[in-house]
C-alpha cells in the first residue's frame, strides 16, 4: 500500500475515534477535553482529504484502490460526524439537516457512478468546494459549540455558537444548490454524449451506405 492510500486508511480508522470521542462513554467529559480533541480529530482528518489526493498526483501513484477509497473515506467521515451531531448537539444539527447533508451526499455518489458508466467524470464544482469548507466549519463550530456559547480573546468576542448555528444552516442550503448543480451538470453531460452518439450512427450509416452504392 503506497502512501496516498495509506493517509487515506488513516482518515478511515480517525472515524470510530471520532464517534468513541463524542460518545457518553467518553471517559473525559467535565472539562473541555472532549470537545477539544473531537474538533482537531476532525480538522486532522480534513486535512488528510487534500493531503493524500495531492501526494498521489505528485507521485503517480492514482491507484484504482485510492480512487475507491477516497470518496468512501468522505462519505463515511461527513456521514458519521454529522449523525453524531445529532445526538450530540441536537439544538443545532436538527434531523432534517443531517438528511438533507448526507442525501446530498450519496445522490453525487450515485451520479458519479453513473457518469462513470457512461463513461465521462463529473468533475468537482467550486460550489462542492464551497460545500466542504463550510461543512469543516459547521462540524468544528458544532462541536466547540457544546462546551463553548463565545470566546472572549482580548477585546474580540467570538459567538461559537451562533458560528455553529449560521455555519450548519449554511452548509445544508449550499448542500441543495450543489447538488441542483451537479445535477444540471450531469444532464447536460448525458445529452452531450447522446447527441454524440446519435451522429456517430448516422455517420456510421452514411458510410455504409456509400459503400453499398460503391460496389
Amino acid at each position: 500500500m503506497n502512501l496516498p492510500n495509506s493517509i487515506t486508511m488513516s482518515r478511515i480508522v480517525m472515524i470510530p475515534l471520532l464517534l468513541w470521542i463524542l460518545s457518553p462513554h467518553f471517559p473525559w467529559q467535565a472539562g473541555a477535553e472532549q470537545e477539544l480533541l473531537a474538533a482537531i480529530l476532525f480538522v486532522l482528518a480534513s486535512i488528510t482529504d487534500g493531503v493524500d489526493g495531492y501526494l498521489a498526483r505528485k507521485r503517480g501513484q492514482v491507484t484504482t484502490m485510492g480512487m475507491l477509497l477516497d470518496p468512501l473515506a468522505d462519505k463515511i467521515m461527513v456521514t458519521a460526524a454529522i449523525v453524531a451531531l445529532v445526538a450530540y448537539e441536537p439544538q443545532i444539527v436538527k434531523v432534517w439537516i443531517a438528511v438533507v447533508i448526507i442525501g446530498r451526499e450519496f445522490a453525487i455518489s450515485g451520479l458519479r457512478s453513473i457518469a462513470a458508466s457512461e463513461g465521462f467524470t463529473i468533475q468537482a464544482s467550486d460550489l462542492g468546494k464551497l460545500k466542504t469548507v463550510i461543512q469543516i466549519v459547521a462540524v468544528v463550530a458544532t462541536i466547540l459549540a457544546h462546551h463553548w456559547y463565545q470566546w472572549d480573546i482580548w477585546l474580540i468576542t467570538i459567538p461559537v455558537r451562533w458560528t455553529a448555528i449560521t455555519a450548519i444552516y449554511f452548509c445544508a442550503a449550499v448542500s441543495i444548490i450543489s447538488a441542483i448543480d451537479y445535477f444540471i451538470g450531469f444532464w447536460k453531460q448525458i445529452d452531450r454524449a447522446s447527441k454524440d452518439r446519435r451522429n456517430s450512427f448516422v455517420l456510421s450509416r452514411r458510410k455504409g451506405a456509400g459503400t453499398q452504392s460503391a460496389n
